[in-house]
């Protein structure tokens, strides 16, 4: 499972490494490079998985079959 993520802004595309929770998806997320508060797009459940490399560990985990995984947008 992947738990680093790179989140790129929408807005002013500065990319930057950051640590995904793994009990929770992360709903809100403030570019370091505009300030812009970024917010998860329709369908997904949270910033990774809307701007991150890689998505969330509750959806990577529900992608692999894991048994009794629980995903944040279910």
């Amino acid at each position: 499972m992947l738990l680093q993520s790179n989140i790129t802004c929408p807005h002013c595309a500065v990319a930057k490494a950051e640590t995904m929770p793994t009990d929770a998806c992360q709903f809100f997320y403030v570019c370091s490079g505009c300030g812009v508060k970024l917010k998860p797009k329709a369908g997904d459940c949270c910033v990774f998985c809307s701007y991150g490399s890689a998505p969330c560990p509750p959806i990577q985990a529900v992608r692999s079959g894991e048994p009794g995984a629980a995903s944040c947008c279910s």
